[in-house]
């Protein structure tokens, strides 16, 4: 399946944030008694908040770039919570929710996603505060409401980079730094606070006139609507775009002069010379990269993305193929407004009584709870829901899943339930199998029912998938088609190792990892990983809580 289909956004994003962890992962942590501050660590630091700005920023205008009426009409959560990939519990709870506060709940995503992230370059240190709670309250509510794997702890812990190690401190419970007498406050302390204050105002004004914030006190709602139009939008991306990469080269500037400034602060010329060497390095490679992530970041805006200099197209192009820098845009338009479609296994060994097969995560029996899977990401459940939006053609790949269940094939099995009691044909494979396509709906509280209450509703649409058993001829034409018919055996194989030579055994590597899988299988995959993320956590947090407090004026200013 992961052959057949295209790599996730989310893939894409671990990829250029792992890269990013090479330039960021401060080496010294490593030696548990000494700090780890670098003069350079802002500038990384700022190449990983950059490719936050990305993220958000361009999932929150290919909303409205997509004209997809329900991001406009700002009625998408009304579909949303039911037509996700794997919703959770807590999606049914939100779906629940009147309309009114689905709609300002659009608004409120649109303001975190595409106004806010413009204060991760805010030189204020408590709007870019601002601007991560903001980030984490986004997330930590995806995450509450669907299960969408690392992603979203990705994105929080990307927004780390926000912070400062004093803020971070107060989480451990450092005392706080002293600081002169709180009043008269100086100068720079008033005007902070006052440019602090008006964009708060300015963020609040800019929401209330452009989503038309209106408060009816007789239907006690706050009613909201979009009160520009596409063009009007389109035009006002066109005229921030470059900008907006100003700003951002502006704030780079300052980070790579105030740690060169650091390294002149530096004691010991071996030391200052070492600390200006790393300077250097670091901040060509964040140059390089900001240079290149302008292509895929104003694919958001063609006519800018045109403006371009030649040379940095050309730099992209030559490093494209390994996905260091990516273009993003999350939920760009909404499926399933008229219910969400839903592929249904089933089999059968007479042709005439079929049985549904259950999968671990996605919906099927309407009595089941939605699943809780995240971190995990179940990509055989995830295809499927691809798979349901259009024809079985479009999706090759399950030609050949319908195959391996025909053969019994027990790694796909597996992919469809660990638990082989639960799977209904664990005994033998179906002789047959056939798809049907539902479509489903989420209950309403007020819908009864004798025995436990259904969590769905379904529909019967039509066929997905004709009845096939092995050696069908409409099997064997569509896995001929699409090139997934298995080869004849050769009637002469070679020889699996020369002659009066004993095979060779599998190197230790693979033994090892052989016997963790062995070990592993009879775990879910979420308890798994969530196992792994509880012990990197504790590890850090016990990495952060010796570390002390920051290093003392004679390693830098």
């Amino acid at each position: 399946v992961s052959a057949l289909s295209p790599p996730f956004p989310r893939d894409s994003l671990l990829l250029e944030a792992g890269f990013l962890a090479v330039l960021v992962a401060p080496l010294r942590l490593l030696r548990w008694g000494s700090p780890a501050w670098r003069p350079h660590d802002a500038v990384t630091f700022w190449a990983v908040r950059w490719l936050l700005f990305r993220l958000m920023f361009a999932s929150g205008v290919v909303k409205l770039t997509s004209r997809c009426p329900t991001w406009w009409g700002l009625t998408a959560l009304t579909y949303h919570y039911e037509t996700q990939c794997i919703p959770t519990p807590g999606a049914w709870l939100a779906h629940q929710l009147p309309v009114w506060f689905q709609k300002l709940s659009v608004v409120a995503t649109y303001v975190i996603e595409v106004a806010v992230p413009v204060l991760f370059f805010a030189p204020l240190r408590r709007l870019r505060l601002f601007a991560f709670y903001c980030q984490v309250l986004l997330q930590v509510l995806i995450i509450l409401t669907g299960n969408y794997n690392f992603f979203n702890v990705l994105t929080i812990v990307l927004a780390f980079s926000l912070l400062d190690e004093e803020h971070v401190g107060r989480w451990l419970g450092r005392p706080r730094r002293r600081q002169g007498n709180g009043w008269p406050p100086s100068l720079g302390s008033v005007l902070g606070t006052l440019l602090e204050l008006c964009t708060y105002g300015l963020l609040l004004c800019w929401t209330v006139h452009y989503f038309g914030l209106e408060l009816d006190w007789d239907k006690k709602l706050l009613d909201s609507k979009v009160a520009f139009t596409y063009h009007e939008f389109t035009m006002w991306l066109r005229t921030v775009t470059l900008p907006l990469v100003g700003v951002a080269s502006l704030s780079l500037s300052w980070e790579i002069l105030v740690a060169m400034y650091r390294c002149a602060c530096v004691r010991g010329c071996f030391w200052k010379l070492w600390a200006t060497l790393q300077w250097a390095i670091m901040a060509t490679a964040t140059v390089g990269l900001f240079a290149v992530s302008l292509v895929p970041f104003t694919y958001i805006e063609h006519e800018s993305n045109g403006k371009l200099w030649p040379g940095i197209h050309q730099m992209f192009g030559a490093v494209e193929r390994f996905q260091v820098v990516n273009s993003y845009g999350l939920f760009r338009r909404m499926t399933g407004v008229g219910g969400r479609p839903e592929v249904i296994l089933e089999g059968s060994y007479d042709g005439h009584s079929w049985t549904e097969i259950e999968f671990m995560y996605k919906p099927g029996n309407v009595s089941a709870a939605p699943a809780v899977v995240a971190p995990h990401q179940p990509r055989l459940d995830w295809q499927l829901w691809f798979a349901a939006l259009g024809p079985h053609q479009s999706s090759p790949w399950f030609s050949a899943l319908v195959l391996r269940l025909l053969q019994g094939q027990p790694d796909v099995i597996r992919l469809v339930q660990t638990d082989e009691s639960r799977y209904p044909f664990h005994a033998r494979p179906p002789t047959f199998l056939r798809a049907q396509l539902y479509k489903y709906w989420f209950t309403s509280p007020s819908e009864a029912s004798p025995g436990p209450a259904p969590w769905w509703r379904r529909q019967h649409v039509q066929e997905f998938f004709p009845s096939v058993s092995l050696g069908d001829p409409t099997l064997e034409s569509l896995l001929s088609q699409h090139g997934l018919k298995d080869k004849p055996p050769d009637p002469f194989p070679p020889a699996p190792f020369p002659p009066g030579q004993a095979p060779r055994s599998p190197c230790p590597p693979l033994r090892l990892l052989s016997s963790v899988r062995r070990l592993c299988q009879p775990v879910s995959g979420p308890a798994l990983l969530w196992s792994l993320y509880l012990v990197a956590a504790t590890a850090v947090l016990r990495a952060l809580a010796r570390r002390g407090p920051p290093p003392p004026a004679t390693k830098g200013p």
